[in-house]
């Protein structure tokens, strides 16, 4: 496989396209090769019937790789940046090159998955902007659909086409058009009192404790037990606080079902400046703005809409 040299930005983010199993070995092991003889930490993000592709075709060199099932480590896009790709790469001694393989977006993630997928691979770029790593994005070509696919040439600068080893530049490259063109309305949360399914409430600083208890409370009702159940406390914990904050002083909170998941929308009159937010580490001596990541940490999804009338969070937790 031939790299590209880039004199300028030292970040290299390359999609590698592929059509069947042979390409895509191709495409990743001698990459990963290339960085272990490089002496670069190498870490591998890629759902589990590919992981398990890639360490039987390393066989022992895989036991220098960090490697992550990225159905259950990215399963909320917007967990890959902080709990994954900047979690791996800000581990690393300083002044090394990093080396990630990161694959996203599979046939099955869903339509309420997609936008925050594209928008992670758009974010990427800002995330990693100056800094000695190389993250190689592999996509299906014949299992994506062709949207999917475009978008992913406007998410990364350079393109491996597929059977081809090497790297060419991509003229739709506009990772903040992708952004932009995903931050999608949500679909309106169902209205308090359309069912007893539906929990939801106006809420300002002197309610946010009891809007907490009965947000949980809902979510028991619903089937959250365990853990999940203390992540929605969290969830609306932050979100609500967030709104009371940054968002006017005061918001509206939604708690229902939805194809087999609790949500938990939030929705104030705050504008979101930064695209970034909630997928950015915090820097060690920071203090607060771990809301929003912490939200992104603990949900199965999280999808976001930020404009002049206001933003919207809706956070989604597997019962």
């Amino acid at each position: 496989m031939t790299t590209a040299t880039h004199p300028v930005e030292p970040f290299v983010h390359p999609a590698l396209f592929y059509a069947d199993t042979h390409q895509y070995l191709a495409g990743t092991v001698p990459f990963i090769r290339e960085g272990l003889a490089a002496g670069e930490p190498v870490a591998v993000a890629v759902p589990g019937e590919n992981l398990a592709l890639i360490q039987d075709a390393l066989g022992a060199d895989g036991d220098a790789v960090r490697f992550l099932d990225m159905r259950d480590a990215g399963r909320n896009p917007g967990r890959i940046i902080p709990g994954v790709l900047r979690a791996f790469a800000d581990a690393q001694a300083p002044g090394r090159r990093v080396r990630i393989i990161g694959e996203p977006i599979w046939a099955g993630r869903s339509t309420d998955e997609y936008p925050a997928c594209a928008q992670h691979e758009a974010l990427i770029n800002a995330a990693f902007q100056g800094r000695e790593v190389t993250i190689l994005c592999p996509y299906d070509t014949s299992r994506l659909d062709e949207e999917v696919l475009a978008d992913a040439h406007a998410t990364h600068p350079v393109v491996i086409p597929a059977g081809s080893a090497a790297e060419v530049a991509s003229t739709a490259y506009d990772p903040d058009g992708v952004v932009d063109r995903y931050n999608l309305p949500l679909p309106p949360a169902p209205a308090p009192g359309a069912g007893p399914e539906v929990f939801g409430t106006a809420f300002t600083e002197d309610a946010l404790s009891v809007v907490r208890r009965l947000a949980t409370d809902h979510g028991a009702r619903l089937g959250l037990t365990g853990t999940a159940l203390e992540n929605l406390a969290l969830i609306t914990a932050e979100l609500t606080t967030n709104s009371v904050v940054h968002g006017g002083g005061t918001g509206t909170l939604t708690v229902w079902p939805q194809d087999g998941y609790v949500l938990c929308e939030v929705r104030d009159k705050g504008r979101l400046a930064d695209p970034l937010a909630g997928r950015r580490p915090p820097a060690r001596d920071q203090r607060g703005g771990r809301g929003l990541l912490l939200v992104n940490l603990l949900s199965d999804l999280v999808r976001v809409h930020t404009g002049p009338e206001g933003t919207t969070i809706r956070s989604y937790l597997g019962r």
